[in-house]
């Protein structure tokens, strides 16, 4: 099995509680800026805050769905995603529709999460590029991302 993505960033946090506090740290800074600031890109084909609260709610869809296959079938063989095409959408979206769809996902997420007992924690699933791996690391992966991007947001 080959190393779990963002795991360097979760180090030995809980990504239970990290994934529960992410959207109060995020919208603390997010909600105080304006439309402007939110749209401003750090860089050339660098992503705007608002692209990036785009990203976070597509990934918490992909998260979701992802989370909720791996516990329903044995050994299922999940598909990764590419974010780019995706973005390709993100100027049809506003920010507060993707802080919406974050925030209710995630709190949908949270809860599923919440109600793993330990054996489904351990439920083994097929990554196409890594291998066998837990749902559990499903969660880890969560979190490790949302500490990535809230690292981008504090660099700002």
């Amino acid at each position: 099995m080959s190393k779990i993505p963002y795991s360097d960033v979760l180090g030995n946090r809980d990504a239970a509680v990290v994934i529960a506090e992410t959207p109060h740290r995020l919208f603390s800074v997010l909600d105080k800026l304006s439309a402007e600031e939110l749209d401003q890109s750090p860089a050339p084909n660098k992503w705007s805050l608002r692209e990036i609260m785009c990203h976070l709610a597509d990934c918490e869809l992909v998260w979701g769905w992802r989370l909720r296959y791996a516990y329903e079938k044995d050994c299922a063989e999940l598909q990764p995603f590419e974010q780019d095409p995706w973005a390709k959408m993100y100027s049809n979206y506003t920010y507060p529709q993707a802080r919406a769809t974050f925030a209710a996902l995630r709190a949908w997420n949270i809860a599923f999460v919440s109600g793993l007992s330990d054996s489904e924690r351990e439920k083994p699933y097929l990554h196409p590029v890594r291998g066998m791996e837990k749902l559990w690391n499903l969660v880890e992966i969560m979190a490790g991302h949302d500490l990535h991007h809230l690292k981008s947001l504090a660099a700002r």
